[in-house]
């Protein structure tokens, strides 16, 4: 089973984006990983801020569902018509790996260490 885990959002500068998602938007920080990735709460949804260094699925926004088994998952969903557009991996928090539906819509699966 999957579950929503974040929305990754490509930015530039992360003291920048942080201004205007909490500052402006209002939105509460949760985690800050110096500045390569900012997680804050979406209500819901954890909202990921990454920088070029945790644009894992390219310069684009992609939603990102936690797994419980990444291998198993990835099988499946590439069996239903997925591709891999990055073999899984170990992140700094978890195994991850990045795919595109049917459509060619980008997503991130993960599980953590």
């Amino acid at each position: 089973m999957s579950k929503l885990g974040n929305v990754l959002i490509p930015v530039a500068d992360l003291d920048a984006a942080l201004a205007f998602y909490s500052g402006t938007l209002g939105l509460a920080v949760k985690f800050r990983d110096g500045d390569r990735f900012a997680a804050l709460d979406g209500g819901g949804t954890t909202i990921a801020l990454v920088t070029a260094e945790e644009q894992v699925a390219g310069a684009v926004t992609a939603p990102s569902y936690k797994v419980d088994d990444l291998a198993a998952t990835v099988k499946e969903l590439t069996a239903a018509g997925a591709a891999v557009v990055a073999e899984p991996s170990s992140g700094p928090h978890e195994i991850r790996a990045v795919l595109s539906d049917p459509s060619g819509n980008v997503f991130v699966l993960y599980s953590p260490l």
